[in-house]
């Protein structure tokens, strides 16, 4: 398929389940290339299968599901092609988590598509704002986080590897 014929096919987000495999092998895959990108820039290597299994256990995502959460699984012409959590830290303030497009769909529109649906869902599930986290190296997710209208603000929570944090008003939210 040309590339042209590529960028027109439609992008869909829905829910789906942290625990299935589509959802499991994307999450997989974000953390590899979080930890992949982190381990190069800090101690110029690649993560091991063993710390992305570490990684997936001290970041679990089963927080990610119904009443309190959700966990969106973007498609790109049928394929599966990226994910994105959000989950209630309060009953007005939602969490967006493991913000992936796999690297072969990059630039296509599809982590606008995802950012789009996570602040509907963080809507439906009560809240008004939507925080988030990230690391500076992460320079393509903070200029996607800047270009969508979330600002700078102070942590909110303490993780070693969380450097900046972001939150935006949702439009349709309670306040």
């Amino acid at each position: 398929m040309s590339d042209a014929a590529t960028l027109r096919l439609p992008w869909t987000v829905a829910p789906e389940p942290a625990g299935s495999p589509d959802a499991a092998a994307l999450l997989r895959e974000y953390y590899t290339e979080v930890a992949d990108r982190y381990f190069a820039l800090h101690e110029g290597r690649g993560s091991t299968p063993a710390e992305i299994d570490e990684g997936l256990a001290e970041y679990p995502s089963a927080d990610l599901t119904p009443p309190h959460g959700v966990l969106l699984v973007a498609r790109h012409g049928g394929a599966v092609a990226g994910c994105a959590g959000v989950r209630l830290l309060d009953a007005r303030t939602a969490e967006l988590k493991q913000m992936f497009v796999r690297a072969a769909r990059r630039g296509r529109g599809g982590a606008d598509a995802l950012l789009t649906a996570t602040e509907r869902a963080a809507v439906r599930l009560g809240a008004e704002r939507m925080r988030l986290d990230t690391r500076l190296d992460l320079v393509e997710a903070v200029a996607l986080y800047r270009r969508h209208g979330f600002v700078e603000i102070d942590p909110y929570h303490e993780d070693p590897y969380a450097e900046i944090f972001f939150e935006k008003r949702l439009a349709g939210g309670a306040g």
